[in-house]
């Protein structure tokens, strides 16, 4: 029983202490991994090109740049076609969100 009750405090300490989470319509307790659309279709424009920003939390710090923008400059893009994104977390310890920008 005392095992049990060690093992049921580790659990929800662990449980209390997954502070990150990435942006995504639907959240799983152990793993999330989604993608979708961000901004719609301008046809007008190609898909030559694709940009990816990203940015990466662990447990109580969160770092990096997954906006347009950068999307936009890693990629070389001046028009945008569209704009999608992908995220994944793992147990509320690690989580990982990802703009994609496609365009020319």
């Amino acid at each position: 029983m005392k095992k049990f009750a060690a093992l049921l405090v580790l659990v929800s300490s662990l449980a209390m202490t997954g502070c990150t989470a990435a942006m995504t319509p639907v959240f799983g307790g152990l793993l999330t991994q989604t993608k979708g659309p961000v901004s719609g279709v301008d046809n007008d424009v190609s898909m030559d090109k694709k940009g990816v920003a990203e940015a990466q939390g662990i447990v109580l710090v969160g770092i990096g740049d997954a906006s347009i923008e950068a999307a936009m400059r890693n990629g070389g893009i001046t028009k945008i076609h569209h704009i999608d994104h992908e995220s994944m977390s793992v147990l509320g310890v690690y989580s990982v969100y990802r703009t994609i920008v496609y365009g020319e």
